[in-house]
């Protein structure tokens, strides 16, 4: 279904069990917050989240009368599909009592929900809705919609600042607004550098990731330096990355499984280390030392370039990284 179509059926008559999915985290989360409110479950709905899922707790939260003579909300996220039959027999329960509602925002692989699609039929009150990943001028649009219901005076181009900024991340920016509402006056690009942390950190451990998996980077690298990271300071983080690979290679021979509390002192996120760990896994020590060296000797070349050629020299230091992989 198109999201035009899902948003006429919201004010009209809301689908009582729906599958979403896809790229646009914000607006999947701001649709099961609309349903939150129009069933008024905020104290009574159940949320059962990644590995929390169980059928035995959404089967006996469905099949209970509902808290109150009120509404029951079942709200599923994660990133693993459920069994059909599962799904078909929750559906079924929604179907049968008007006071249950059920949705499920499947974070796994948009290819692997069309599967879940079937189950989600209009005929039985249910519904599925992927969001695409919004442009930037869509997200503006977004964040100006927010900024007049929060009473902000903000122009397009500070929100273009906005999004720049964090990594055009629209969810970080919606929290952002949240608390810029409590400025007085017009909110300016000056306020945002003022008051907002920038992710550049996070947009440099992405676009290292991206290198190293090659896959473009250009786009990456040139947000980066527009947030203001300089060529040195993205090549020392990119001599970090590559130390930290170096590292969990050698404990991935010694060891034979990958543990980054025991490397490097700190628990990384599981998806963060399990990036780190294929990319140990796949790339050569002979070749982590190849790239170590040009990275040495780029670092040589810039410091005695012009400001005018640091750029191209960074952008060709990093295509000869990916011709070495």
């Amino acid at each position: 279904m198109y999201q035009r179509e899902f948003e006429n059926l919201l004010r009209k008559t809301p689908p009582r069990a729906m599958l979403f999915y896809g790229e646009n985290n914000y607006l999947i989360s701001a649709y099961i917050q609309h349903y939150i409110n129009i069933t008024s479950t905020a104290d009574s709905l159940l949320t059962l989240y990644f590995e929390e899922y169980s059928f035995d707790k959404a089967k006996a939260y469905l099949s209970q009368n509902s808290l109150f003579g009120g509404t029951n909300l079942l709200v599923i996220k994660r990133d693993k599909k459920i069994p059909k039959k599962e799904l078909d027999f929750l559906i079924m329960l929604v179907a049968k009592n008007p006071d249950n509602f059920l949705l499920f925002n499947y974070q796994g692989k948009a290819s692997d929900a069309k599967s879940l699609q079937a189950s989600f039929s209009p005929k039985k009150g249910a519904n599925w809705l992927r969001l695409f990943e919004p442009n930037m001028r869509e997200s503006i649009n977004i964040l100006y919609k927010k900024s007049q219901a929060l009473g902000i005076d903000i122009d397009h181009y500070a929100l273009q600042h906005l999004m720049l900024l964090l990594n055009n991340n629209l969810t970080l920016c919606a929290n952002e607004l949240n608390k810029l509402a409590i400025l007085d006056g017009k909110i300016t690009s000056k306020d945002i550098d003022k008051l907002v942390y920038s992710t550049a950190p996070l947009a440099i451990e992405e676009l290292l990731i991206d290198l190293f998996e090659k896959r473009p980077i250009v786009n990456t690298l040139s947000r980066l330096l527009e947030l203001g990271e300089d060529e040195f300071s993205v090549l020392r983080s990119t001599q970090f990355f590559l130390n930290q690979i170096f590292l969990f290679n050698a404990y991935m021979k010694l060891n034979g499984y990958i543990d980054s509390k025991a490397i490097l002192g700190y628990k990384l996120p599981k998806h963060i280390e399990n990036q780190k760990a294929n990319l140990a896994n796949r790339i050569k020590s002979s070749t982590l030392l190849k790239i170590f060296e040009h990275i040495l000797e780029v670092e040589l070349q810039i410091k005695s370039a012009t400001s005018a050629n640091r750029e191209l020299l960074l952008y060709g230091a990093f295509i000869k990284i990916q011709s070495f992989l």
